[in-house]
């Protein structure tokens, strides 16, 4: 009787465990990172996703860049690239965690950008964040801006050369690859263009309509 029931406990477990594996893949799926060098045109893309009813998730550095020049604080890339960076992938880490939605939802960068970035800058990269990169999973589809120097632009909080944006994405490119993402370069099309590649993509879309 005994061995009969832990036979049953097994199976119970494994099943519990399986049905879990199964709904952390499919959130996995759901989660759809969007990312690239500065200027681009990613933000017009998920301004266009989110009119469209899709949940977008900010990128977090825009505001870390703000929050800190007000403070008159030096976390930022064109002085501590390395408080930047930590404090970046603390934040992204946050943002992952508090997101519960049921449907698709489109993040503006993910973990793995910290990663690319810490190369770009020529720093180390701690090993909590290789691991919680590696761990923390989202659609294998990565959607990347590449360069585009005709809408490229300079900003507040974008101070990059456009050469220092194609060294951002070849960077982007590799650290997504080796982390096990598939990249696809968005066209050089209009937005709504390129919103309706995504959606094709993904399965959401028929592209025929």
């Amino acid at each position: 009787m005994k061995k009969i029931f832990v036979i049953l406990l097994s199976i119970t477990f494994i099943a519990t465990l399986g049905g879990f594996v199964q709904n952390k893949q499919e959130k996995q799926n759901m989660y759809v990172i969007l990312t690239g060098g500065p200027g681009g045109g990613k933000s017009s893309v998920l301004e266009v996703l989110r009119n469209k009813g899709y949940l977008c998730v900010d990128e977090v550095a825009r505001d870390l860049i703000k929050e800190e020049v007000a403070a008159n604080g030096d976390a930022l890339p064109w002085k501590n690239t390395e408080k930047f960076r930590d404090n970046m992938f603390r934040e992204q880490v946050k943002v992952y965690e508090s997101t519960n939605h049921d449907g698709i939802v489109f993040f503006d960068r993910g973990l793995v950008d910290c990663i690319a970035y810490s190369r770009l800058i020529g720093a180390n990269i701690p090993e909590n964040m290789d691991q919680i990169s590696r761990e923390v999973k989202f659609n294998k589809l990565v959607f990347v801006t590449p360069p585009w120097e005709d809408i490229y632009q300079n900003d507040e909080e974008r101070k990059q050369s456009f050469q220092e944006a194609i060294e951002t994405y070849d960077q982007i490119v590799a650290a997504y690859r080796e982390y096990g993402y598939e990249t696809v370069d968005l066209p050089k099309v209009s937005v709504e263009d390129r919103v309706d590649f995504i959606l094709v993509k993904l399965g959401i879309k028929d592209e025929c309509t």
